[in-house]
């Protein structure tokens, strides 16, 4: 009855030890992939999956050539990369990796097991040993502490990098449309001054003009076909940058279409009042900076001992065999190894790690102070240039149109001549290409906001648009 318990005895701890030495940190490509959906999966407008099957690529790719097969919007655009990157499939299994290794982090060492055989004239000896760290077993529960904060760690900078990249392709693409549709303009400007300076050409020929005048008709000739050049290459450049970004093979890049122009501005910009509430909703710039400072924190508790010395707990069985008088006798025990402070203190490990966590903290709060500043300058840019889009679109643009109109009235009435036409022409031309460079400001501007509102701030400056004129006759 005594040997049944003591059986059950072991065989109880036996299942505790398998269990404790298992209960580790753990990660799959589901969780992980879930995490980041969790996280980003609102802001970018879609769901992320990593392809590991043939089967999930060529669903993936049907997903593709669906949002294809009609000119893509931007948000189109966000799911198609979601769905085609390589990138951002890069990425997801990067994460994943990162995840795994953190994991790793909280699980301790296989135990080592050796096997030694010795003879010495008709004895033989066999020697087993079990060896494991007993420091690591007793630090288990911290290591996976630990390693919870590194998978976390992960998964937000993951996060992180996933709205990154959808900003990019948000970017990207308006940079992609603006180009396409100052193309088209600079297409009907150059066909314009290539009218007029043959004009001018001819009428110099009859005597009806000077030279100076001719030349300014040919100068602007000269610089509507430079704008169309480089016109020409902006549409290929952005649009290369957006197949990039969508992650586009060759087929799938002579597919693509996009809309002739940007979305029009909203009626009202966002209220500062509802910014500064969705701020305070787990950015993830402070988030990630609180996260290693956690773990910089816990894996300095831990170092604070296992810096100093190891220990490790080995169990033995020796068995010698006498040949020569057919006898065995068996020896049992166990030992543990002690790793001696002699030479090396761990004092230089120490300091490292209280480097780190104090990195970590003036990390943090660092990132705390500038999260309000970001958010402010990411909104002054987006009102900025909501404002002067609209200034362009109700002011200036209608005004030019105006004087366009009385420019026309009084050249039907021979009251201006064809040149002062044009010329106010070439002012208009002017307003219009900055009503288009400021509305691509304010996508630009919104796309940088919705990333500094979920905490990855990115760059908000804006670039000057170029004047125009909405003064007096152009003929004048």
């Amino acid at each position: 009855m005594m040997r049944l318990r003591a059986t059950h005895t072991k065989l109880a701890l036996s299942a505790l030890g398998l269990v404790v030495l298992t209960g580790c940190a753990s990660v799959s490509l589901d969780q992980n992939t879930s995490r980041v959906n969790d996280e980003a999966g609102s802001f970018a407008g879609g769901q992320l999956a990593l392809a590991t099957t043939q089967d999930e690529r060529n669903q993936r790719a049907q997903a593709a050539h669906t949002l294809l097969a009609q000119p893509l919007g931007q948000t189109q655009a966000v799911q198609l990369a979601l769905v085609n990157s390589p990138s951002l499939q890069v990425l997801l299994a990067q994460g994943w990796a990162e995840s795994a290794d953190a994991a790793q982090v909280g699980r301790i060492a296989n135990p080592i097991f050796s096997f030694e055989r010795m003879t010495s004239g008709p004895e033989l000896a066999l020697a087993r040993a079990l060896s494991l760290g007993l420091l690591d077993l007793l630090t288990l529960p911290s290591r996976h502490g630990i390693a919870n904060r590194f998978i976390e760690q992960s998964q937000l900078r993951l996060s992180s990098e996933v709205v990154d990249q959808v900003t990019l392709v948000r970017q990207a693409w308006i940079r992609a449309v603006v180009a396409q549709q100052s193309l088209q303009y600079a297409k009907q400007v150059y066909a314009s001054a290539e009218a007029g300076a043959e004009l001018a050409k001819r009428m110099q020929a009859v005597g009806n003009f000077n030279r100076i005048t001719r030349a300014r008709e040919q100068a602007f000739y000269a610089d509507a076909a430079t704008r169309l050049s480089t016109a020409q290459h902006q549409v290929t450049a952005s649009r290369e940058e957006l197949i990039r970004l969508l992650g586009l093979d060759e087929g799938q890049a002579q597919a693509l279409k996009l809309p002739e122009r940007l979305p029009d501005l909203p009626k009202q910009p966002l209220n500062p009042q509802a910014i500064g509430s969705q701020a305070t909703r787990a950015r993830l710039d402070i988030r990630l900076a609180q996260a290693t400072l956690d773990v910089a924190a816990k894996a300095q508790g831990l170092n604070m001992v296992t810096s100093f010395t190891d220990i490790e707990l080995t169990g033995r069985r020796n068995t010698t065999f006498d040949n020569a008088g057919g006898t065995r006798s068996t020896a049992r025990g166990w030992e543990i190894a002690l790793r001696l402070p002699i030479f090396d203190w761990g004092g230089m490990q120490r300091a490292s790690m209280n480097a780190r966590t104090l990195a970590a903290a003036n990390h943090l709060e660092a990132t705390v102070r500038s999260a309000g500043s970001n958010l402010r300058e990411s909104y002054s840019a987006y009102r900025t240039a909501y404002d002067v889009a609209r200034h362009y679109r109700d002011e200036v643009v209608p005004l030019r149109k105006v004087i366009s109109e009385e420019n026309q009235l009084l050249y039907n009435g021979m009251l201006i001549s064809t040149f002062e036409l044009l010329a106010d022409a070439r002012d208009q031309v002017s307003a219009v290409a900055a009503a288009m460079d400021a509305q691509q400001q304010f996508w630009l501007a919104d796309a940088a906001l919705q990333a500094s509102l979920i905490g990855r701030p990115t760059s908000t400056r804006l670039s000057a648009a170029s004047g125009a004129s909405t003064g007096g006759d152009a003929g004048q």
